[in-house]
């Protein structure tokens, strides 16, 4: 099966990240990151139904705890969780649109290049010197995140950016290229701090994702072997005979 096949078999709420459920000692870990406090307003853009919009207001305690979730029938299930709240709120609207100016910490999730690019114009422009944008597995574009603890960032206007991706990927990780064991050792952590993949499935998934995350380097110049190395050949392999799953389309010719 190759890749493409497979990822077309997964639910594609999940695939495109509509519907993953943020663990709430996860959301936490985040908050705490972001050093999220009494003084903040906060936004989730693209709530869902997960417990970070009263999480944030119930024992962060902020001034204003705002989710805006576009579908309707999720932010009715986020609104419940939020009853007899005074300082939080569930707006049904779209993030690209919805008013973010009053914003100093905002949670922002999505995969959808059009999405991120459209929203960092806004943040440019409508957010104050000071507001902090948390994200999961990457900085917005070539943004350069002032904390880091992966696969979490915390990124602060005025924003400073990359000129490449050598450089941001230097500038988090000490080193402008990915090896193997770097790609597996990121997938190990992304498994880790997100709390979602139950033991039996840790060592598949983790086998998986530090394959692509390899691939992406290789595909995007910015992996540090100039051959494809013998241990992604190896689990390649494994991925193909006994899972499966082919993953060799997924590498580009240098």
């Amino acid at each position: 099966m190759k890749i493409q096949e497979f990822i077309s078999s997964l639910p594609q709420p999940v695939v495109k990240g509509e519907d993953v459920s943020i663990p709430d000692n996860v959301i936490k870990k985040i908050f705490k990151l972001a050093n999220l406090r009494k003084t903040d307003i906060f936004y989730d853009l693209g709530c869902g139904n997960n417990n970070t919009v009263a999480i944030a207001a119930k024992e962060f305690k902020v001034k204003m705890s705002i989710g805006i979730e576009i579908r309707k029938s999720l932010a009715i299930k986020a609104h419940k969780k939020i009853e007899g709240m005074k300082n939080a709120k569930i707006v049904n609207g779209d993030i690209r649109t919805a008013t973010i100016s009053d914003a100093t910490v905002l949670l922002f999730w999505f995969t959808d290049p059009n999405v991120i690019h459209h929203m960092i114009n806004r943040f440019e422009n409508e957010l104050n010197d000071g507001a902090r944008i948390i994200t999961i597995w990457s900085p917005p574009e070539l943004m350069l995140p002032i904390k880091v603890k992966f696969p979490f960032f915390v990124c602060r206007k005025p924003f400073k950016y990359a000129k490449d991706i050598r450089e941001q990927i230097k500038a988090i990780y000490g080193n402008p290229c990915v090896d193997f064991t770097a790609s597996w050792l990121l997938a190990e952590q992304y498994i880790h701090e997100l709390e979602v993949v139950p033991n039996q499935y840790l060592r598949f998934v983790n086998m998986l994702q530090s394959m692509i995350i390899w691939i992406n380097a290789w595909n995007m110049g910015v992996a540090c072997e100039e051959e494809i190395p013998p241990p992604i050949q190896t689990y390649i392999g494994i991925l193909k005979a006994f899972f499966n799953i082919d993953l060799s389309d997924m590498i580009s010719n240098k």
